[in-house]
């Protein structure tokens, strides 16, 4: 049976996240700085040899922390430094947490030193960057904690800020999930719109589309979405299927499913979707599914509170 999930990429930061970051790192600085930082750049200027203007410091240096301002999963260390190494090299990044950590209130997550202008004028791009992944690991983080101890994979869905899917579905990782398909490329999904339009002609079945889909794709993951017990049944009787995503089952439908697919010794995955909160989701699991796809892992995830502090002053060095 072949697979839709990525292989075990646990954490891995690898070239496609490392390219979508830098990509959304050009964006985000062109959005924030379109010509320059009106404030800092003037404030703290680079050393000069003419006499500085007055209300100016030039060549100021200064130390700064990123601090959890609550408990999570850290998150988003290679963005933080591939952001800096845009800004200005002369930033030493201190990465102090692990990626993928849990961290408590007033932890330190990193340091930088270096140049104050760069500093700030980096700031809030940052912090967004940061709050916005450690956010999803450490909600992702919540719902493997739920359902702990339960064999079910939790996974992610295309439900993802439009740009940041790599990146989004990295944080899900660092959280302990497990990521779906990335694109409509990477897997072959029959959903409930494409059923819809083919059944209106009456002229084909599920397993002429099935077999139609395999044909095209012999090596893609093939996974096919049923919305009753009707439509369930007729999938357990198509060969080629390797996944049936019960969309929006009850929890005692999902246990018929199960028991169903039981009855007649398949290998078929059966995938639970659509309806699950965290308030529910040990529930669903329960009733034996091999995997549950939530949309809420990315889509609905809380941003973790991180701030910036300034802690040390110093004069820069001069290049000779």
């Amino acid at each position: 049976m072949s697979s839709d999930l990525k292989p075990d990429l646990d954490r891995s930061w690898e070239r496609p996240e490392a390219l979508e970051a830098a990509a959304l790192i050009e964006r985000a600085l062109e959005e924030d700085l379109p010509a320059g930082d009106l404030t800092s750049d003037f404030l703290f200027p680079e050393a000069t040899e003419p006499a500085p203007a007055a209300g100016t410091l030039p060549g100021m240096g200064v130390v700064a922390r990123c601090v959890a301002r609550e408990g999570g999963v850290f998150c988003g260390a290679p963005v933080a430094e591939a952001l800096f190494a845009k800004v200005d090299e002369g930033v030493d990044v201190s990465v102090l947490a692990s990626e993928g950590a849990v961290v408590s209130k007033e932890d330190v997550l990193l340091e930088l030193s270096g140049p104050a202008a760069a500093i700030l004028r980096a700031e809030r791009v940052l912090l967004n960057f940061l709050q916005r992944l450690c956010g999803i690991a450490s909600w992702t983080a919540r719902w493997v904690d739920e359902l702990d101890g339960i064999g079910v994979v939790l996974l992610d869905t295309r439900k993802t800020t439009p740009g940041w899917r790599r990146l989004e579905k990295y944080a899900v990782r660092t959280g302990g999930g497990t990521n779906h398909r990335f694109d409509l490329s990477d897997a072959i999904m029959l959903k409930d719109n494409h059923s819809w339009i083919l059944r209106k002609t009456g002229a084909s079945t599920l397993a002429d589309w099935v077999s139609t889909l395999a044909g095209a794709s012999p090596a893609a993951f093939l996974q096919v979405e049923v919305d009753s017990r009707e439509e369930y049944l007729d999938a357990l009787e198509v060969s080629g299927i390797d996944s049936i995503l019960l969309d929006n089952f009850s929890p005692g439908d999902l246990a018929w499913a199960v028991e169903e697919k039981r009855g007649r010794d398949s290998t078929v995955l059966l995938e639970a979707s659509g309806g699950i909160s965290l308030e529910n989701a040990r529930l669903i699991a329960e009733t034996g599914v091999d995997r549950m796809s939530v949309g809420a892992l990315t889509h609905s995830a809380p941003a973790l509170d991180v701030s910036l502090e300034l802690s040390e002053v110093f004069i820069l060095e001069q290049e000779k």
